[in-house]
């Protein structure tokens, strides 16, 4: 396993958490960032999501990736070896399906995931070398660019790129252009991008994927503040606040906001600040956004992308978009 970041030590975590949080929640409109969902009661609340009846987008894309395996593995090998690298891999629940039928095939490649988490990637080279010990897997612990960077100078065969899940819609416009014009920079002419994205459709589906019946999405939401409460010293009564979603079908934007029911004002000791909430002010915590395939297409031809091939879900509300670089 290849250990590309600095670790830091807890304080350091903690001081640029609550740098975060101030920088957030000091802007007129205040904001936190959504990447803090994710401490320990966060990912197993986000687990009950994907199983969640309304939330759609994982069960979209593993239809995609089991109906069109064959093909995508076809398409990934016909010219001869490649790296196969997964970017914010995870336990690769869902890349193991084309794992599957990469070895089936008997293709000539090694996996390269790559995440932030030492620990995950521990456990997911663990787990590969039971399930599938004829694929070669080389974990890559960093940031998406450092592990790029470093395949850019340690391995210069052929690449394909995995960008799954959606991720992509939760950057602004902007930063989706300036990330995969990034990735673009350290692939060559034959690497591949496969990206998952979910597609503009019914409203409402879109609504209820972000507000569930049973309320965990707002436990989702609402557990940044008990984060903050333990982790930065805040005295956030998270009670007085509400999880709300909305979704603009003019911008196909889907947005969630933590809302004060009452004005008030929370202390946060690592921040050395307190700060002041209008009865219903808003917090805005994260965004997703929905294309259309002409949208998908565009964002790739800026950044040096062509789109190969399209793969889709039964309901065509969701697509893994196989480019190649142009």
């Amino acid at each position: 396993m290849i250990e590309l970041s600095r670790k830091q030590d807890g304080s350091q975590d903690t001081a640029a958490f609550a740098r975060d949080v101030a920088d957030g929640l000091s802007q007129q409109q205040k904001t936190l960032p959504s990447r803090y969902f994710y401490d320990g009661a966060g990912s197993r609340l986000f687990q009950q999501i994907m199983d969640l009846p309304e939330y759609y987008l994982t069960r979209s894309e593993f239809e995609v990736l089991t109906n069109n395996r064959q093909t995508m593995a076809e398409h990934f090998a016909r010219e001869g070896f490649f790296h196969l690298i997964d970017l914010g891999a995870g336990d690769a629940l869902k890349t193991k399906i084309l794992l599957r039928e990469l070895a089936r095939q008997q293709s000539v490649f090694d996996y390269v995931p790559v995440d932030i988490s030492g620990d995950a990637m521990l456990e997911l080279s663990s787990s590969l070398q039971e399930e599938l010990p004829e694929v070669k897997v080389e974990a890559v612990v960093g940031e998406y660019f450092q592990a790029l960077e470093w395949l850019q100078e340690h391995k210069a065969e052929r690449k394909v790129v995995l960008f799954l899940g959606s991720n992509i819609g939760n950057f602004e416009y902007q930063e989706s252009l300036e990330f995969l014009g990034s990735v673009r920079s350290y692939l060559q002419a034959g690497d591949r991008l496969l990206m998952g994205v979910d597609l503009r459709k019914n409203p409402d589906v879109i609504l209820n994927a972000y507000d569930d019946a049973a309320g965990v999405t707002a436990a989702f939401n609402l557990n940044l503040l008990h984060r903050i409460n333990r982790e930065l010293g805040g005295d956030f009564k998270v009670e007085q606040f509400c999880h709300h979603a909305i979704y603009n079908p003019l911008e196909g934007v889907m947005r969630s906001f933590l809302v004060s029911k009452v004005e008030q004002q929370v202390q946060i000791r690592e921040t050395g600040k307190t700060f002041s909430f209008e009865a219903w002010e808003a917090i805005h915590t994260e965004n997703s956004h929905k294309y259309t395939l002409r949208q998908v297409e565009e964002l790739g031809s800026a950044c040096g992308f062509k789109v190969e091939t399209v793969f889709y879900d039964s309901q065509r509300g969701f697509a893994d978009v196989l480019f190649t670089v142009s």
